[in-house]
């Protein structure tokens, strides 16, 4: 009886040892540089326990002043000039190793669902069905169910044979096609240029489930952040990154204030940026692209050329309304006109809940006139408001699913 009693004691022991050796988290990001850093963060912000594998002491970030700013690399800005004393938001800030690690600790620390392993270094990686065990040198086991690639040394891609596998992310705006409607993050500034999207296919590659991958030429808190979105959605969800919903990452990124969109005229702290962003991935308004920025020239007014074709791609009813309309340029009145008979809204109504909102809700500062030429930042708001054009589907070529 003694003897039996001792035997279950002794396997009693060795089963709590070997669960205290065991780590279970929905999402793990290897690697310590901007990618790792926006991966790490938006994922733990998305809901999902996470953590950060860093084979280092110190995270690594790299000289952001070229790109267009937004999400967690913006509020990273702000912490950084709280540290430093400096007051103005929109000041330039030196980001030098010590403070930038010890702005990033504290964040770490506060940061919900967030653990920072530094200094620990993986031994073998290998898959569990769709997920993965990571082993760590310590002898400890990390079971994640997505894991993320943010390694910049190479080794972690090494061991997962994915060698000339990896994608070029980072790719410039452009309006030949409609891809540019998958983007998932914006801004990055490379090859003279801040005027560049990630797609999110980018990050997935066939037969590799539950693995996002970063490309380790481009350090990006912008491109992290989307990786990290779309490593959560498939924890937070229980699904597989080969299942992800584009709009639904899309949503998530937009209202942690990252930019889809690269416009460099459009700071991710004005008024109309969510409504911006979420237009503009319609192609409603397109960018000027000059000297390697994209402009989306907000008090520019509109002509009815440009958003002509892709609101008639989106709306039956707008093909109708268009052949009717003959006015080179779009009226206050007229668009308020094209809402109504579109989005089958009353023209009253309409009318004077615009009014109402006119300064309070949208700070509009131009004058609420019928007869005067609306703006690109006014007609970008309004349509967003009234015909929410980000809930329209499309497919992977960025083409409306009818």
């Amino acid at each position: 009886m003694k003897k039996g009693l001792f035997v279950v004691f002794v396997i009693s022991v060795f089963t709590q040892i070997a669960a205290a050796q065991t780590i279970k988290t929905g999402v793990l990001v290897i690697g310590k540089g901007d990618n790792a850093i926006g991966s790490g963060f938006q994922s733990a912000i998305s809901g999902v326990k996470t953590i950060m594998l860093i084979q280092a002491a110190d995270l690594v970030v790299t000289p952001q002043d070229k790109n267009v700013s937004s999400g967690l690399e913006s509020l990273f800005l702000k912490k950084m000039r709280l540290a430093k004393g400096i007051s103005d938001s929109l000041s330039k800030v030196y980001v030098d190793e010590t403070s930038a690690n010890a702005v990033l600790k504290t964040w770490s620390d506060s940061t919900k669902n967030l653990t920072v392993l530094r200094n620990v270094k993986w031994s073998r990686i290998k898959r569990s069905g769709n997920n993965w065990n990571v082993l760590l040198e310590d002898g400890r086991t990390i079971k994640a169910e997505v894991l993320v690639n943010a390694d910049g040394s190479g080794n972690v891609t090494e061991a997962l044979a994915l060698k000339g596998a990896v994608k070029k992310q980072w790719q410039p705006l452009n309006y030949s096609d409609n891809l540019y409607r998958g983007s998932v993050s914006a801004g990055y500034w490379v090859n003279n240029s801040n005027a560049n999207v990630i797609l999110l296919d980018s990050f997935l590659l066939p037969k590799q489930e539950n693995l996002v991958v970063l490309n380790p030429e481009d350090e990006s808190f912008a491109g992290g952040q989307a990786a990290g979105a779309t490593a959560a959605y498939a924890v937070f969800f229980r699904t597989k990154t080969s299942l992800s919903v584009l709009k639904s990452i899309q949503k998530e990124l937009i209202n942690h204030r990252l930019s889809v969109m690269p416009f460099a005229d459009i700071l991710h702290d004005d008024p109309n940026w969510k409504s911006i962003q979420f237009v503009g991935l319609s192609g409603f308004l397109k960018a000027s692209l000059v000297k390697g920025l994209a402009n989306f020239n907000p008090e520019q007014e509109v002509t009815t050329a440009e958003i002509k074709a892709p609101l008639k791609e989106f709306y039956y009813k707008a093909q109708i309304w268009f052949d009717d309309y003959k006015e080179a340029n779009m009226t206050l009145g007229a668009v308020l006109n094209m809402i109504c008979m579109v989005g089958n809204k009353s023209p009253e109504t309409t009318k004077a809940e615009v009014q109402k909102r006119w300064v309070s809700r949208y700070h509009f500062k131009n004058e609420f006139d019928l007869n005067r030429n609306v703006t690109r930042r006014e007609f970008a708001v309004l349509v967003d408001e009234y015909l929410t054009p980000f809930d329209v589907n499309i497919d992977k070529s960025g083409r409306v699913i009818r």
